[in-house]
């Protein structure tokens, strides 16, 4: 891949207060897409408080494009049901990782990002240097449903004869 520029490490931490979608809870998994890659977590049963604390690896190219996130209602006999969706700009991390940052202190704050009608965020959230790599946590508000965020964290990963950024 030609125009790979890196790697871009999701950890899902947890879900807060995700929608009822079995008669007293729900067995919630979330999917993660970038283009044609499609990523899931594990499911967790009868919870709508799940923690997965779970890594999932996307190949980032150019052009960049949003993250898709996608949380379900596990079924056995019937389609999973929809728990919401959100999209993830991942461009303003992307630009802090080709400041290509050294010898900065450990916590310091790079970019803050404020909730706001153009993205999901339920609230503000720092791109942070962090052990010498560039990290942002982020807290993400579920549309298309009655309730629900998702917790993940982002991490940069360069790549050996990649193109990078």
């Amino acid at each position: 891949m030609e125009n790979l520029l890196g790697l871009l490490r999701i950890h899902i931490h947890r879900g807060i207060n995700l929608a009822i979608r079995d008669v007293t809870s729900s067995d919630p998994y979330v999917v993660v897409r970038l283009g044609r890659q499609k990523l899931k977590t594990r499911v967790v049963k009868k919870n709508v408080n799940p923690e997965w604390n779970e890594d999932l690896t996307l190949s980032i190219t150019e052009p960049i494009q949003p993250i898709k996130l996608q949380v379900y209602d596990k079924d056995i006999f019937s389609l999973d049901d929809k728990m919401g969706d959100a999209e993830l700009d991942i461009f303003p991390f992307i630009d802090a990782v080709r400041k290509r940052f050294e010898n900065i202190p450990n916590g310091t704050i790079i970019t803050k990002i404020k909730p706001s009608r153009e993205n999901c965020f339920s609230e503000e959230s720092c791109i942070v240097w962090e052990n010498g790599q560039v990290v942002q946590n982020v807290f993400i508000r579920l549309r298309n449903v009655e309730r629900g965020e998702i917790e993940l964290q982002l991490r940069w990963i360069d790549i050996p004869n990649s193109k990078g950024l």
